[in-house]
């Protein structure tokens, strides 16, 4: 597995990491089996995948309790993503969405990141976090500043509690107000061969300050990895019908664009998926993109683990942007 340096930090991680939203098993991926999801995060560390990243908000509270597990006695193993400014269990913040039964609020002040940093560090079953990122940004019924924010993560840094600072979901004009109050380290935006948006609004500002930026679905919730050529093929939860490209009217855009890769994939040696994850990471300057792929059954990972290794020509990342360019 080839590896890479987020941000400034000095850490130094995989190229494609294991996203553990999944494992948490509401209702959004339908149910997860915890044994199985362990199994898969210890394969994925025999596979060279140091990268391990979840989020107090996958199943409230139930993955990050899966990841603490899977950790026991191999901390030294991962570096360790979780994240912060989203509460169920409060009732300041504004509102975020309803789910499984609760009101789940972004809430990014300090007095709510001191609580939720303990809770997490709890359910890690942990002393330190590697990267702690803001899940979702502030909205203007309930206010506070990066500079605030940021500061408080400053300060747990200095503490020894993370190791270094990321944001998600945020606009330029966050990134450039994070910078401002502190040592940002890495965004992670979604990004796809099919919504290419916000890599064109970040990779030049992640250049210009040393930023890691990490891609989340990058294979679409699935839908890039081949596997899904019917409606039939759609799996339970409510994630994917978010994703435009799983309605039956969209599939055989897709399954076309899987034909023409295919030959791709003859070439390289590799499936659908590593061919995928492959063109990801080569985006940017080719040097500063890592990938988040989810996982939680051991036939995932190992098929995504391959796709860090895979390298490929100028010209055929070229062809494959254009021919989904032609399409999204």
């Amino acid at each position: 597995m080839r590896m890479m340096k987020i941000g400034k930090s000095g850490i130094e991680t995989s190229v494609v990491g294991i996203g553990a939203w999944a494992i948490g098993g509401d209702s959004m991926w339908g149910a997860s089996d915890d044994a199985e999801s362990i199994r898969t995060i210890h394969r994925a560390r025999e596979l060279g995948v140091t990268l391990l990243d979840t989020a107090p908000a996958y199943g409230l509270g139930h993955s990050e309790e899966v990841v603490g597990k899977a950790i026991a006695g191999r901390r030294s193993d991962y570096v360790l993503s979780t994240k912060c400014g989203i509460r169920w269990d409060i009732k300041e913040g504004a509102l975020l969405m309803e789910r499984d039964g609760v009101r789940i609020l972004r809430n990014t002040r300090p007095s709510s990141l001191a609580e939720e940093v303990e809770i997490s560090l709890r359910r890690l079953k942990t002393d330190y976090i590697d990267i702690y990122i803001v899940h979702w940004q502030e909205l203007p019924e309930f206010p506070c500043p990066i500079a605030d924010t940021m500061g408080f993560l400053m300060d747990l840094k200095r503490q020894g509690k993370i190791r270094a600072i990321g944001a998600s979901n945020l606009s330029r004009e966050q990134f450039i107000e994070y910078t401002r109050a502190g040592q940002l380290d890495l965004i992670q935006e979604k990004f796809s061969l099919l919504d290419r948006r916000l890599g064109d609004t970040f990779f030049d500002l992640c250049d210009e300050h040393g930023v890691t930026f990490q891609a989340y679905s990058p294979l679409e919730r699935g839908i890039l990895s081949g596997k899904v050529r019917t409606a039939a093929d759609v799996g339970p939860g409510v994630a994917r019908t978010r994703i435009k490209w799983f309605l039956p009217e969209n599939l055989p855009t897709i399954n076309a664009l899987m034909e023409k890769w295919a030959p791709l994939c003859t070439k390289y040696g590799c499936t659908m998926t590593q061919l995928v994850i492959a063109w990801t990471a080569a985006q940017g300057n080719g040097r500063n993109v890592n990938v988040l792929c989810g996982a939680r059954k051991i036939y995932q990972i190992e098929d995504n683990a391959k796709g860090g290794d895979l390298v490929l020509e100028p010209s055929d990342i070229e062809a494959m942007r254009k021919d989904a360019a032609a399409v999204s």
